[in-house]
């Protein structure tokens, strides 16, 4: 996967988290569209790509949330390093084996940002358990269908164009 498409989708993941955030205040809904962008980067590209979206991604991400700069990078960054090595050694095809891998990256994401946390605060943060089932399930839901949609959408596309052929194509005569 070429750097800037790495990049674009990390930031596009970025813009719609940004633009949906107001949902998430609350506790309404919990979803974190950039670590879903960093793990489709990860399965798509491998551990160096994750790596890379995990940095780019994680600190923008802490930038623009206002959180402690450098926490959710490091975390997102180990995720999709994890995500990459795994999705290259078991090669995972099927969508609905990437939603889980997601769905586990949430979850070892959530652990280690709250580990993180607690060692700067000194003191073991609460671990809403329905907010991050919450998210671990929005989370597999969004990447499921953005693997279904990169799995799908080409072959759609092309079946389009196809039909799209007028009849005085050369074939016909």
């Amino acid at each position: 996967m070429r750097t800037t498409r790495l990049v674009a989708i990390v930031f596009g993941a970025l813009v719609l988290q940004v633009a949906l955030a107001r949902y998430a205040v609350g506790g309404r809904f919990a979803f974190d569209l950039v670590l879903v962008a960093v793990v489709f980067v990860a399965l798509q590209s491998g551990a160096v790509g994750g790596m890379l979206a995990g940095t780019v991604g994680g600190l923008l991400h802490d930038v623009l949330s206002g959180q402690v700069v450098g926490v959710g990078g490091l975390v997102k960054t180990l995720v999709g390093y994890a995500a990459g090595a795994l999705g290259t050694q078991f090669v995972v095809a099927k969508a609905h084996a990437r939603a889980l891998i997601v769905a586990l990256a949430t979850v070892a994401h959530s652990f280690m940002g709250a580990g993180l946390r607690a060692v700067m605060n000194q003191a073991w943060p609460g671990v809403s358990w329905t907010a991050m089932l919450e998210e671990v399930a929005i989370n597999a839901i969004v990447g499921f269908v953005a693997f279904q949609l990169t799995e799908s959408l080409p072959g759609a596309m092309a079946r389009g164009r196809s039909r799209t052929r007028s009849n005085w194509s050369r074939r016909t005569w």
